[in-house]
């Protein structure tokens, strides 16, 4: 998905050679008819190649994303996440980073007032 936001559209081959490690062509095939069947990606016809694009934006893709990895590893709970990525004995916070969580916190304690 990240090849595709950057480059807004793309070949099977285009992605392939842009990823790390060089997945085989069937690999990277299969990924593509799962973020297709998923609706996260759509293709046409140029010729004899398909080319691929996204359907959503990034930040509804990464939003979708955040919801399934919540649900997954936190039984829900976005509490328990953002607890995980504070603890000090996972993340690798600066303090300005957590100056930064703490004016998010504060704007979001205003708008739910």
């Amino acid at each position: 998905m990240d090849i595709l936001f950057a480059m807004g559209r793309a070949s099977g081959p285009e992605i392939q050679e842009r990823l790390p490690d060089q997945p085989s062509y069937s690999g990277v095939r299969t990924i593509l008819r799962v973020l297709e069947r998923k609706g996260h990606i759509r293709h046409i016809e140029e010729g004899m190649r398909y080319v691929y694009m996204p359907v959503m934006t990034r930040e509804k893709a990464t939003k979708s994303a955040i919801e399934r990895l919540v649900a997954t590893f936190f039984e829900g709970s976005m509490k328990a996440a953002a607890a995980a990525f504070v603890d000090p004995s996972t993340a690798n916070l600066s303090k300005e980073d957590l100056r930064d969580l703490e004016r998010m916190i504060r704007k979001a304690r205003k708008e739910k007032a």
